[in-house]
């Protein structure tokens, strides 16, 4: 396993569009899933232990968020032959085990991964009403090997900033996670 840190935000950079499948079984689109104040896209997996230690408070936070206007959409990317544990079957169970308040979409071809230039898992890009990025940063300030209640909410704060003013705070932390599991890596 590899941990990645993923690049600080490009202010400004537009969210590209997406079509993909939910295990709700529905096709989303990035208007679909956006917020009235702002949309976060996550790149998250089944197997990560990253994505596994934070995923109630995700949850949690997310609730909070979509009553500030701000939505969310997860999307797995991972290589599903090489990595079962994040296949489209596995993906819906776990939706449905924590209860996602938000759509939980494959990536099949990792295209989308590609067009946000997402590296890990989990990766987060958060956007404004008008779609343009504002934070790039961490979910908190837990470890997934340390004591898993954080300190700060690092993802929280910045998007209710972004519901409040429409702006991202400049101070962000990035986050920190496995390697997406590309399919061309598994030729290697």
């Amino acid at each position: 396993m590899v941990s990645l840190n993923p690049p600080v935000c490009d202010f400004g950079w537009k969210a590209p569009d997406f079509n993909l499948l939910g295990v709700d079984g529905k096709h989303w689109t990035l208007a679909d899933a956006a917020g009235p104040k702002g949309t976060v896209v996550m790149f998250i997996c089944n197997h990560c232990p990253y994505v596994k230690s934070i995923r109630e408070r995700l949850v949690a936070d997310f609730r909070e968020l979509r009553a500030l206007g701000i939505h969310a959409v997860a999307i797995s990317s991972n290589d599903t032959v090489n990595y079962p544990d994040d296949s489209y079957d596995n993906m819906k169970l776990i939706a449905s085990e924590y209860d996602f308040p938000f759509p939980y979409l494959i990536d099949d071809t990792q295209a989308v991964a590609k067009a946000y230039g997402a590296v890990c898992t989990p990766d987060f890009f958060g956007f404004n009403a008008d779609l343009e990025l504002q934070y790039r940063g961490r979910f908190d300030d837990a470890r997934r090997e340390l004591n898993p209640a954080p300190s700060s909410r690092d993802l929280f704060q910045a998007m209710k900033l972004v519901a409040e003013t429409g702006q991202g705070p400049r101070e962000q932390i990035a986050s920190i996670g496995c390697s997406i599991k590309w399919l061309e890596d598994a030729a290697d």
